[in-house]
């Protein structure tokens, strides 16, 4: 079975959602956020001390939006795929790796001088920067989902997830309301997504069975100083 270590609301809620998508079935692991400084055991199995870690069989993989890929490849044909001879695949793979790689790298620094830092080393004139860096990219998906209700292929697939997640992660950092309107409404119907809502469900119900924290990472405020 494919074992998860997953922080609340963290990267690691892209292959969450993949494995709800795919109906597949997975032992979810939680930690307190963030793992390297709150769980230190965690960095036996992965000296990065992040989330994701995938585990399946003698496979490895700490990277979101590759695991999403994956877990497509391994487990059969599926729609949530596209295949390499598809016209669609250059632009799914494009895709998949823009939502990590392009849109969440901006909204880490964002998180990091918001709210990660203590009080006296935040600097909001940098984290306005990048969630104008953020949104621009993010802008460039405008005209695609004027016409489009997904990314590519006419369809929900993978890249919806990770593009999906690097949403869910604005909406916690205060930043939807400047969504521009096709992916406002992207990113509604995403949310109505039966297997999204499982995802939700599941981190949730974890975290309390475990006894962790069911505070979302990106929420997450240092620890005050003694």
């Amino acid at each position: 079975m494919i074992t998860l270590y997953h922080c609340m609301s963290a990267r690691s809620f892209r292959p969450l959602w993949m494995l709800e998508e795919l109906g597949l079935p997975y032992e979810l692991r939680m930690l307190p956020f963030p793992p390297r400084v709150t769980a230190r055991a965690y960095l036996d199995l992965n000296p990065l001390g992040t989330v994701p870690l995938m585990i399946d069989g003698s496979t490895r993989m700490t990277e979101s939006a590759a695991i999403c890929q994956y877990l497509c490849a391994a487990n059969g044909t599926t729609p949530l795929a596209v295949e390499p001879g598809d016209p669609a695949y250059g632009a799914y793979l494009n895709h998949l790796h823009f939502g990590e790689a392009t849109l969440t790298f901006p909204q880490t620094l964002v998180l990091r001088y918001t709210r990660f830092e203590p009080e006296d080393r935040r600097q909001p004139v940098v984290a306005e920067d990048y969630a104008r860096w953020f949104l621009a990219r993010l802008r460039t998906l405008e005209p695609l989902l004027t016409q489009e209700r997904h990314l590519c292929a006419g369809r929900f697939t993978a890249a919806d997830v990770s593009v999906g997640y690097a949403l869910l992660l604005a909406q916690h950092l205060g930043l939807a309301p400047r969504f521009t309107p096709a992916v406002k409404a992207y990113w509604e119907r995403l949310q109505l997504r039966d297997a999204y809502l499982r995802a939700l469900r599941s981190q949730e119900a974890a975290a309390r069975l475990q006894g962790v924290s069911t505070v979302p990472a990106p929420d997450t405020l240092p620890a005050a100083k003694a």
